[in-house]
């Protein structure tokens, strides 16, 4: 995801003539054409529909759209094409990113929810994190790291349809105030965390509903039975427990997540086009930074979704308070895990959560890249059909 106000500035400081062109667009396409067929099964037909020509000369570019716009004459650079891009455009490429980030990184966030355990069972304690999936391989089975994954995929799609159409749209805007024709952290940084709020609005239920369903000797036997055993015996508020806490931890995680990716944007890709190795190495390294400055508050949101009855009896033991039904609140979170662990419990499954992050904002960034550079380019392609006369598209 990039900058709207790079456009223009790419446009302002780029120095015509330099380099090889051709080279260089070919050198993309062949990295579209890469990207699409491996990771996402497209046909290469319909990735080179969507990408620039190449090879073609530049007198028969000029003697076709002779009579058109100069608008009309030029290909839509990568960086162009978000400002022709519908809301529809952003939301469907943000759905589609979310849902294949949750769902190929599932197994580590199970492992990673278990590592944060503040009192877990002995057969419950892992070393690490490869050594946590394959006990929970062999001992609960294949399938078992995977249970609560539709309720993630439920809750991603939405989420991250508001979260990245929001994000976009509030980037432009800010950017065009704060910095015409330039690029500006603090836009970034205050565009992602509006977005920040709409995202955990939809997503924090699916998040207490699969924490709940993650942890070891999980009561719940399906999504729904989660679903209607809280509601139940903890009202509808269960879900959103943790939403000031989700809250607390994502504004900051995701402030300095753009930050970095943008920054790192700056210095990889100074030209700002479409390069998918660079969104990748951007956007893992972008969220290893942030999931590493933001786990201890992660650890508080796992123990407000999880209400472990161990942690919960151990809480009170420790506290020489009377049993209480849940612990409430990020003040309480904090002030039990120092009491149950002290310090360092506070990076409890630090390691899981880079290790998760990682990959899964790459993924994320790179698909969505994928997918806004695909369908916009569809549309412009159409919409340029359209506009050419009959006479000049015959020839």
């Amino acid at each position: 995801m990039e900058a709207d106000g790079f456009v223009r500035r790419r446009r302002m400081t780029a120095e015509p003539g330099s380099g090889e062109p051709g080279v260089a667009t070919a050198s993309a396409e062949a990295e579209l054409r890469w990207f699409g067929t491996r990771f996402f099964g497209v046909s290469e037909g319909f990735i080179g529909s969507l990408s620039p020509r190449i090879g073609e000369s530049e007198p028969q570019t000029v003697q076709v759209h002779a009579s058109m716009d100069s608008s009309d004459i030029s290909e839509p650079d990568y960086e162009g094409l978000p400002q022709g891009a519908s809301t529809s455009t952003h939301m469907l490429a943000g759905a589609v990113a979310g849902i294949m980030e949750h769902c190929l990184m599932f197994p580590i966030d199970c492992v990673k929810t278990r590592m944060q355990s503040l009192q877990p069972e002995p057969a419950a304690r892992y070393r690490n994190v490869l050594e946590a999936l394959g006990r929970i391989v062999r001992t609960e089975g294949v399938w078992r790291p995977m249970r609560g994954l539709n309720a993630t995929a439920i809750g991603a799609g939405p989420a991250h349809a508001l979260y990245f159409a929001c994000y976009e749209k509030l980037k432009k805007t800010l950017s065009d105030a704060i910095h015409p024709g330039a690029n500006s952290h603090l836009a970034n940084g205050t565009a992602g965390c509006v977005a920040t709020l709409l995202h955990d609005a939809a997503m924090n239920p699916a998040e207490v509903v699969k924490q709940r369903m993650q942890m070891y000797n999980s009561p719940y036997r399906g999504v729904c039975e989660c679903v209607r055993s809280v509601w139940a015996r903890e009202g509808a508020g269960a879900f959103y427990r943790s939403y000031t806490t989700q809250l607390t931890m994502n504004v900051p995680f995701q402030a300095l997540h753009f930050m970095a990716y943008e920054w790192l944007q700056e210095r990889l890709n100074p030209h700002r086009l479409y390069h998918p190795a660079s969104h990748v190495l951007s956007g893992a390294l972008a969220g290893a930074l942030a999931a590493a400055a933001t786990t201890p508050l992660d650890v508080c949101k796992t123990l407000l979704n999880t209400q472990e009855s161990l942690v919960l009896g151990a809480a009170h033991t420790h506290a020489h308070t009377p049993t209480h039904t849940q612990i409430s609140g990020l003040g309480q979170a904090f002030r039990t895990v120092y009491r149950l662990g002290g310090p360092s419990a506070y990076f409890k499954g630090v390691q899981a959560r880079v290790i998760y992050q990682m990959p899964s904002t790459a993924i994320s960034w790179s698909v969505y890249e994928f997918f806004k550079y695909a369908i916009t380019k569809r549309q412009q392609e159409k919409r340029r059909s359209q506009a050419t006369p009959p006479s000049l598209a015959d020839k």
